[in-house]
């Protein structure tokens, strides 16, 4: 089977077609972001449903750990790992064609408080033409890091306080000329050393690290969702994000100003909002249960927004949606998958596939990828009849979500990236 998993190589589905008229810039050759363009988890390159270890085109270990999602911009792969042993953190630079390390910015690594199931680079990097962007962190601040595509630090930008609940999982994403980071901690009460928390949306100048504007969200609770972007009815641009106590919320990205928002979510938002046509996806939860998805309906005018649904059975709390021909398709943390038509939130079928997952599933053509917290990626066939296609042992735990560039799928599991796939960056 060895290099038979060459494969036919397309672009990527238009992200118009995807997400109801949103409007990309973003090359179809590049994943820019955590989940791709816009956050949609969609590629329309194609793949096999198995595979074994012989058949991966590299695999390397990084240096030190964790669940950070690669992202690809041409034959270059970006993302960040953390060795708590030698307390540093690193951002990555490797060559796709082999899986080569080309270069690492490393920072001291302060440890702090995070989940046992966080880690030190939880935080996805994102990605353009020019520079890549990255968050450090520490017990006292963040510091959001751009390079070149060579590894040469372009600006610094100190992001202020955090306060870690469950440890930074906030990624960075592009929009215009701007990047923005979410970083919205729990409320603490007054009387606590960490009060007032300052929750917030912050927006850079993505050439010199400049703050252009910062939007409070002060939350009741934690928030680790990415934005994306919406097109207004009049062509202008809405930056979408999720908090429990905002909801499912609309900025202007020029100037951070609220648009709207619909309080739609009752407990944590981990998972990050997907667009399709006139809906948008979320969900909420907590490691207690009551998760649910809200579906927002947006009006007419796109400038107002109603929560159309929620689906209650089974919903996932950290894996992010992802939707494709009038169907979503929910993956729960405890390994059972939902597909429910878009419009009416009927469900379609429902089926149990095991594990549990922290990352979030992709699409390839028509298959679904999804890695379980063992390292196991179990594929899936899109459609309105549910069909195991395969699992695929990593070797490895991964908490981490696929990237799809240039005809090949890399796979980060805690210490190794991999590659798959047959044609060359």
């Amino acid at each position: 089977m060895r290099r038979l998993l060459c494969h036919t190589v397309v672009t990527f589905v238009s992200i118009a077609a995807l997400t109801g008229g949103m409007l990309s810039t973003v090359s179809a050759d590049n994943w820019t972001r955590f989940r791709g363009p816009n956050g949609t988890g969609i590629a329309t390159d194609t793949f096999p449903a198995t595979w074994s270890d012989s058949d991966l085109l590299w695999k390397v270990t990084l240096p030190g750990i964790g669940h950070s999602s690669p992202v690809v911009w041409g034959d270059s792969i970006f993302l960040m790992s953390a060795d708590g042993d030698q307390a540093q953190q690193y951002l990555l630079g490797i060559d796709a064609q082999n899986g080569s390390l080309r270069w690492q910015q490393s920072r001291p690594l302060e440890k702090y408080k995070i989940h046992l199931r966080s880690s030190y680079a939880t935080s996805t990097p994102c990605v353009d033409e020019q520079r890549v962007y990255a968050v450090w962190t520490s017990t006292t601040e963040l510091v959001m890091i751009a390079t070149d595509h060579a590894g040469n630090v372009q600006w610094e930008t100190p992001l202020g306080p955090y306060t870690s609940q469950h440890g930074f999982g906030n990624s960075p994403m592009r929009i215009g000329d701007l990047v923005v980071i979410a970083i919205i901690e729990g409320a603490a009460t007054e009387g606590d050393p960490n009060y007032p928390r300052t929750g917030r949306v912050m927006a850079l100048d993505a050439g010199n690290g400049e703050v252009r504007w910062t939007t409070p969200r002060i939350g009741r609770t934690a928030a680790y969702s990415v934005p994306c972007i919406l097109e207004s009815g009049d062509g202008r641009q809405q930056l979408i994000g999720c908090d429990t106590t905002h909801g499912m919320f609309s900025l202007d990205p020029q100037t951070g100003q609220e648009n709207w928002h619909v309080e739609a979510f009752d407990k944590r938002t981990v998972s990050s909002p997907v667009l399709a046509g006139d809906m948008i996806f979320g969900s909420t939860g907590s490691g207690g249960g009551g998760n649910y998805v809200a579906a927002v309906h947006l009006n007419d005018d796109r400038q107002t927004a109603e929560v159309a649904y929620k689906i209650t059975k089974q919903a996932p709390y950290v894996p992010t949606l992802v939707v494709q021909d009038g169907r979503a398709y929910l993956w729960s943390d405890k390994g059972i998958v939902t597909c429910i038509n878009v419009e009416t939130g009927d469900e379609i079928w429902q089926q149990r596939v095991g594990g549990n997952f922290s990352g979030s599933p992709v699409i390839a053509g028509k298959h679904i990828y999804c890695i379980d917290e063992e390292g196991t990626v179990v594929v899936l066939a899109t459609g309105d009849k549910y069909e195991l296609l395969g699992k695929i042992p990593l070797g490895e735990a991964s908490r981490s979500t696929p990237a799809i560039a240039n005809g090949r799928m890399y796979l980060r599991t805690y210490s190794h990236l991999m590659a798959v796939g047959g044609s060359q960056p």
